[in-house]
């Protein structure tokens, strides 16, 4: 593979994402054939902030391909709380395991990982960024349930300033042929310009609505997300954005017969309970789905890799990333680099313009 690490899906071709989605399709079929694929292989789960599915369904993924697992759900019980930087706990990690996922608060985290890890590194999620293998799970669950991921209208409500997922998920669809996306949301949480501007760049179309009855008539997938918490910078102002969107029985009277409806998940109170058992929610199977997307990826990213350390590239710009959720802010030691398109410069960690 020649991708060693996956730290957006931007870095695959639609070739070997669709490679991977038909590995998984084959797994989920014949899970015996692949029973021993990874013996003697060991995963290392690194999880600075909480997570059930996405760290689960990583290790119970390796555990079912005959691999092992390390790492850890906290980093108070590491030497990451007696000030260990992110640099170090990679370079020692990687000596202990063939792969690494890592989920980390600070935008931009898996990146800086991968410029020092011995072994491939994979995006399980960097704050508000991205999040690549659960667009693998999305992608997944899109083939089995809907049969097709190009030519589909898909609507995207709740959280899409934060939501890591719809982040991932539309900048992948952007490059199937005939996707439309319905972006719902309040002002404050609407999608961010740079996924805009692929949208754009990619000439499919998307407006922007606040009201999702409106929206239900012309979806043929929702992407429900809840409100995060945790991404906001204080109680007032989730409170003040919590609760806005609710999925209910009512407007589902409103969708078409052949709606499949997605979630990350955890759900909190924008999903009602009578939803869980319409035939079109499947966010539940969506984590059934995404184990096995996982384990291709695994598969995938393990098949022929030599463990070795990547050139890491010098500072190209002498600029502070204006995010202050950037992992540069934190790990100040990492060279700052930076894209530029048109007139903006771009941090090549978090995306953000400067």
């Amino acid at each position: 593979m020649k991708n060693r690490h996956l730290i957006d899906l931007d870095c695959y071709t639609l070739e070997e994402i669709n490679d991977i989605l038909q590995l998984a399709k084959m797994i989920m079929k014949k899970p015996s054939y692949y029973t021993d694929s990874c013996h003697g292989k060991v995963l290392a789960t690194l999880f600075y902030e909480p997570s059930t599915r996405t760290q689960m369904s990583f290790q119970t993924a390796m555990l079912r391909l005959g691999g092992s697992v390390i790492g850890f759900d906290n980093p108070g019980n590491s030497s990451v709380s007696k000030g260990e930087t992110l640099k170090d706990t990679v370079r020692v990690v990687s000596n202990y395991a063939d792969i690494i996922a890592m989920r980390n608060p600070l935008e931009g985290a898996a990146k800086a990982a991968s410029m020092y890890s011995r072994s491939p590194i994979i995006n399980a999620g960097d704050g508000g960024h991205l999040h690549p293998t659960q667009t693998l799970a999305d992608l997944f669950t899109l083939l089995e349930t809907k049969g097709t991921l190009s030519n589909l209208t898909v609507g995207f409500c709740g959280d899409l300033k934060f939501g890591r997922t719809v982040h991932s998920l539309v900048k992948t669809l952007c490059r199937y042929e005939g996707n439309k996306f319905v972006l719902i949301s309040t002002k404050e949480l609407g999608l961010p310009d740079y996924v805009k501007d692929i949208i754009v760049q990619s000439k499919c179309e998307y407006t922007e609505v606040s009201s999702l009855s409106e929206a239900m008539p012309h979806l043929d997938v929702l992407y429900m997300t809840r409100i995060q918490q945790e991404r906001f910078n204080s109680v007032e102002e989730y409170e003040q954005q919590k609760g806005v969107f609710v999925l209910d029985s009512e407007k589902l009277k409103l969708a078409k017969y052949g709606l499949k409806i997605l979630h990350p998940l955890p759900k909190i109170d924008e999903i009602a309970e009578e939803v869980d058992d319409d035939p079109r929610a499947v966010y539940f199977d969506q984590t059934e789905y995404g184990m096995y997307a996982r384990m291709a990826l695994i598969l995938n990213m393990l098949d022929g890799d030599e463990h070795k350390v990547d050139t890491r590239p010098q500072s190209n710009a002498d600029l502070i990333c204006s995010n202050p959720k950037c992992i540069t802010h934190a790990e100040t030691y990492l060279p700052k680099i930076y894209k530029k398109s048109g007139n903006e410069m771009f941090c090549e960690y978090c995306d953000h313009s400067n």
